[in-house]
């Protein structure tokens, strides 16, 4: 059975995230119009965030859409939009702030992350 935590949406990134997973107003408007665009349900699916081994760093971030939680996911919930944590990928990401920047240079999304010790310069890496 699956964890349910309620998020607490930190739109200005001012304070560090202290439990679990924050996720900006910018990243969800972003994951809510992807969610429509890739016909996920808001009510079963959601945005997976996820740590695999790779990268230039040695770990890199997975972000991906989900039609369900598995069994021993933490689920968050940030107004409606779910986001879903297996727990391996729970012990690099706690803490974690998701953000959504759109710039001249870059546009995508950024993970704000304490447990990273070094990331490499594309910010999809890293290492803890």
């Amino acid at each position: 059975m699956s964890t349910v935590d309620q998020g607490i949406v930190n739109p200005t990134n001012q304070m560090p995230a202290q439990n679990g997973i924050q996720v900006t107003a910018r990243a969800l408007g972003r994951i809510r119009s992807a969610m429509e665009k890739e016909a996920v349900s808001p009510v079963q699916g959601g945005l997976r965030l996820g740590v695999q081994g790779g990268g230039c760093s040695g770990l890199s971030y997975n972000i991906r859409f989900d039609t369900q939680p598995r069994e021993r996911d933490r689920v968050y919930d940030f107004d409606g939009v779910r986001v879903f944590v297996d727990p391996k990928s729970f012990i690099y990401l706690h803490g974690m702030i998701l953000d959504y920047e759109e710039s001249l240079m870059r546009q995508g999304f950024h993970f704000v992350n304490p447990n990273s010790t070094k990331s490499c310069g594309c910010g999809s890496s890293f290492s803890a």
